[in-house]
């Protein structure tokens, strides 16, 4: 009888560890479902912003893939500021048209759907992405009516993760991120707390690894309520960050209304325009801004497993501040239209 219990224990344990394997397997399949949940349909049929001339634009991404989504330029004579806005996992970014008046006011801004979102092609990808929003930073910067020195990057939820590493590798006059979180990887391995998550998550958005070596003030947002993004997980990146200018909790907001809520809307509105309004830091060359990037991927892969996070973001630091000390002073720079200020009336002779 003995000998028939063992068995039967043994059969058991062998039954949980293949259904085990099997699910960690599934994991692994269906990673990109688990981190990128494609929205196709416009949440706003014919965006179009109260406060700029509204135009959809596509755009090619280096290896040819189309971008769809809009620009909007206010009707102001001269180069402006700009900002590039990222969604979040399941965003399609129409809305952001229709809200840029009171979100953006005086800036230009450009909005683009993720490859597979809204009217974008290809497929969800880490690295694609991150890729393809320093593509649309440098297609931003190129525009005729943008002051190349002063654009702000902003992103929410998966897109802050978008947000900070394009901040990494471009010279981003200022940073917004709402309801951050330290990485995908930390979130997923909270929720699949039995599984070796960090072998098979590919797309990880580890955005506390490149934090310390922010340059770009950073205004951090979060949900009064955020089920999706624990507090825990902000807390650990707002420690980690470089320039932290603030951090602020909106009333009355979820994971989800965020966004749209007025007082979210008039935060961001004045903390761009407060921070346009100071002298533009002159573009860090290509080549250095790459040196950046590098410096923080080499010693956050030279850190040993065991090292703290505190270790690690302080060889973080001294890697990219031995870069940066090389950028130059800020320039002068006229202070744009704020919030609340009176827009001039364009010139009928200057073409939009």
């Amino acid at each position: 009888m003995p000998m028939n219990n063992s068995k039967k224990v043994a059969g058991l344990a062998g039954l949980a560890s293949v259904l085990w394997l099997g699910l960690v397997g599934a994991v692994a399949a269906s990673q990109r479902r688990l981190v990128f949940n494609p929205t196709i349909k416009r949440e706003v049929q014919h965006p179009r912003s109260s406060g700029h001339r509204t135009r959809p634009v596509v755009l090619r991404a280096r290896d040819g893939t189309k971008l769809s989504g809009w620009l909007m330029t206010p009707a102001v004579v001269g180069p402006r500021p700009a900002v590039i806005y990222f969604g979040g996992r399941s965003e399609e970014v129409s809305w952001v048209a229709r809200d840029a008046g009171k979100l953006f006011p005086g800036m230009t801004v450009l909005a683009i759907n993720y490859r597979g979102y809204g009217n974008s092609q290809g497929i969800p990808d880490e690295q694609l992405m991150i890729d393809d929003g320093c593509m649309l930073f440098d297609w931003l910067g190129e525009r005729p009516h943008v002051d190349p020195r002063r654009i702000a990057v902003v992103g929410r939820s998966l897109g802050s993760g978008v947000a900070v590493q394009v901040t990494m590798q471009r010279p981003a006059h200022a940073l917004v991120l709402i309801t951050p979180y330290d990485s995908i990887l930390a979130i997923a391995k909270r929720r699949f707390r039995t599984m070796p998550i960090e072998y098979v998550l590919r797309h990880r958005f580890e955005s506390i690894k490149y934090a310390p070596s922010l340059l770009a003030p950073t205004y951090v947002l979060r949900a009064a309520v955020d089920d999706i993004v624990p507090h825990s997980h902000t807390d650990l990146l707002v420690a980690q960050l470089g320039s932290l200018h603030k951090d602020e909790i909106v009333p009355g907001s979820d994971h989800m209304n965020i966004p749209y809520l007025e007082a979210t809307q008039t935060r961001i509105a004045e903390f761009l325009s407060e921070q346009f309004a100071r002298p533009p830091v002159q573009p860090i060359a290509a080549a250095t801004a790459q040196a950046i990037a590098d410096a923080a991927v080499d010693a956050a892969s030279t850190t040993s497993a065991a090292a703290s996070q505190t270790d690690a973001a302080t060889a973080l630091s001294v890697a990219a501040a031995s870069i940066v000390a090389q950028a130059p002073m800020p320039m002068p720079e006229p202070a744009p239209v704020g919030v609340g200020q009176q827009l001039p009336a364009p010139s009928p002779a200057t073409p939009g």
